[in-house]
C-alpha cells in the first residue's frame, strides 16, 4: 500500500508507538487525522511536526465507548474525505497482583484495548466493503507468551488475536488487516502500567516498531513482528519451551516487584 496521498487515521498517536509512528508518516505527503486522549501531548506533536510534507489533524478523544469512535470517523470523513488506512493503536496496560473482582476495572481496559479496536474494523468493512483499505492492528507479543503481572493486558491482546485470525477469512482480500507484535518498548507506556514497573524482557525501542509498521504497510503484510528476537524465540518455541524461560525471567521481575510494594493493605 502506499502511503502518498493516502488519508490515515492514527490512534495512540501522542506518546510511545503512535508518536514515532505519526513522525514516520508525517515524511509523506498524506492526510492525517492524529487521535489521543492527552490533548496537550497531541497538540504538542503535531506543532512539532508542522512543516513536513502531511497535512496532520490533531483530535482528542477518549475512545473506551461506540460513541466516541462514532464520532473520530465522523470526524476523519469531514476532514479527510476518506479513510484509507486506520490504524488501531491505542490502548494501555496493567501491571498488577490480581487479588479482588473488579468489574469496571476489566470493562475499562477491554472498552479501550479491545472493543474499539473491533469495532473499528466492523465499521471500516460496513464502509468500504469489497473497496480497497487497511486496518492496522497494534496487538503485542504477550497475545502469544503472557507473562506475570500482565496477564489482563495479555489477554485483551490475546482477544485481538484471535479475532483477526478468524475475521479475515470473510474479507475479500486477507491483507485488509495487519497485525502488529510488538515486544516491549523503550517508552512510558510500560512505567504507566503501575508503580515502579520492571520493563518486560526483551525490549525495543518504539522507533524500530513504527520503522517495521511502515515497511509492513507499505509490503501488504498480514502480520508483523518488529523483534528479530522475538521472532526466533517463536521459531525456538516449536521445539524447546522457550515461552517458559521468558515467563521464568519474568516471574522473578515479578516476585521482586510484589516485594517492593510491601505488605498488601
Amino acid at each position: 500500500m502506499k502511503l502518498a496521498d493516502t488519508s490515515i487515521v492514527l490512534t495512540g498517536a501522542a506518546s510511545g508507538i503512535g508518536l514515532a509512528l505519526l513522525e514516520r508518516l508525517a515524511a509523506h505527503p498524506a492526510r492525517i487525522l492524529a487521535a489521543d486522549l492527552n490533548a496537550e501531548a497531541l497538540e504538542a506533536a503535531c506543532r512539532r511536526l508542522t512543516g513536513r510534507p502531511a497535512a496532520l489533524h490533531p483530535w482528542p478523544c477518549d475512545l473506551s465507548s461506540a460513541e466516541a469512535v462514532d464520532r473520530l470517523f465522523e470526524e476523519a470523513l469531514a476532514r479527510l474525505g476518506r479513510i484509507d488506512l486506520f490504524i488501531a493503536n491505542a490502548g494501555f496496560a496493567y501491571y498488577e497482583r490480581i487479588e479482588v473482582p473488579d468489574w469496571e476495572r476489566l470493562e475499562r481496559i477491554y472498552r479501550v484495548n479491545v472493543f474499539n479496536t473491533l469495532y473499528t474494523i466492523e465499521k471500516m468493512q460496513a464502509l468500504y466493503g469489497d473497496r480497497p483499505y487497511k486496518v492496522v492492528v497494534t496487538a503485542s507479543a504477550m497475545a502469544q507468551i503472557a507473562v506475570p503481572g500482565y496477564a489482563i493486558y495479555a489477554s485483551t491482546k490475546a482477544a485481538l488475536d484471535r479475532f483477526v485470525d478468524g475475521y479475515r477469512w470473510q474479507l475479500d482480500d486477507p491483507r485488509k488487516i495487519m497485525v502488529v507484535y510488538p515486544i516491549s518498548t523503550r517508552t512510558g507506556f510500560f512505567r504507566a502500567a503501575g508503580k515502579d514497573v520492571p520493563l518486560p524482557w526483551p525490549s525495543q525501542t518504539a522507533e524500530a516498531v513504527a520503522r517495521a509498521i511502515e515497511a509492513g504497510i507499505r509490503r501488504d503484510r498480514t502480520r508483523v513482528f518488529p523483534s528479530p528476537v522475538y521472532r526466533m524465540i517463536l521459531f525456538l518455541d516449536r521445539f524447546l519451551p522457550m515461552h517458559h524461560l521468558v515467563q521464568a525471567i519474568e516471574q522473578r521481575r515479578f516476585e521482586r516487584w510484589l516485594k517492593n510494594q510491601g505488605p498488601v493493605s
